[in-house]
């Protein structure tokens, strides 16, 4: 595998339920800089940025709320970067119920969903099936003010190596949790 610069900002305890293989789905209305069009999926591979801006512990069921207290931050001016992902499946949810279908899947709380899926001009939120990669130790670069903002695709620099990463879940795992998602789905 080649060298990815993409990354994709997410809160930090989502990041590690999705790093954990607890999930595989995420979740994204898009950021106010990402113009009219609002979010698209445009990268089939990308590194994780997990984020403070925004996370809330009352926006995670009950159960991962316990994550905020085991995150660790490194300083502000440094982006710890451990996870990779792949895109397995994109779809478009035009309607609250479709969103709704993946209720346990992921971390969310259903107000979350229907808050992030009535926002904006258009009614509607993306759902990504990613496949988890993950770096045998986390990579700190130095936080840049490009990374800033409200957005979900950043530029890393320098690029990164997928190749010393490994699947956070094998075969079987991936494959029983993407197929939940399609029926999901469906």
């Amino acid at each position: 595998m080649d060298a990815v610069q993409i990354a994709f900002k997410e809160w930090a305890v989502v990041v590690e339920a999705i790093g954990s293989g607890r999930q595989i789905v995420i979740l994204r209305k898009g950021g106010i800089a990402e113009g009219v069009g609002g979010f698209k999926a445009e990268h089939d591979r990308f590194w994780l940025f997990p984020t403070r801006f925004h996370q809330q512990a009352k926006g995670v069921i009950d159960s991962e709320a316990v994550l905020f207290s085991r995150i660790s931050f490194p300083a502000e001016d440094v982006l710890s970067v451990e996870y990779a992902c792949e895109v397995a499946a994109v779809k478009q949810l035009n309607t609250l119920e479709l969103a709704n279908r993946l209720k346990g899947q992921h971390i969310w709380r259903d107000t979350v969903i229907a808050a992030r899926f009535d926002w904006g001009r258009d009614l509607g939120i993306y759902a990504m099936a990613v496949r988890v990669r993950r770096l045998p130790e986390p990579i700190e670069i130095p936080m840049l003010e490009s990374y800033g903002g409200c957005k979900s695709w950043v530029e890393l620099n320098p690029e990164m190596e997928f190749t010393a990463t490994q699947y956070v879940l094998d075969e079987a795992a991936f494959i029983e949790k993407l197929e939940a998602f399609q029926e999901a789905l469906a």
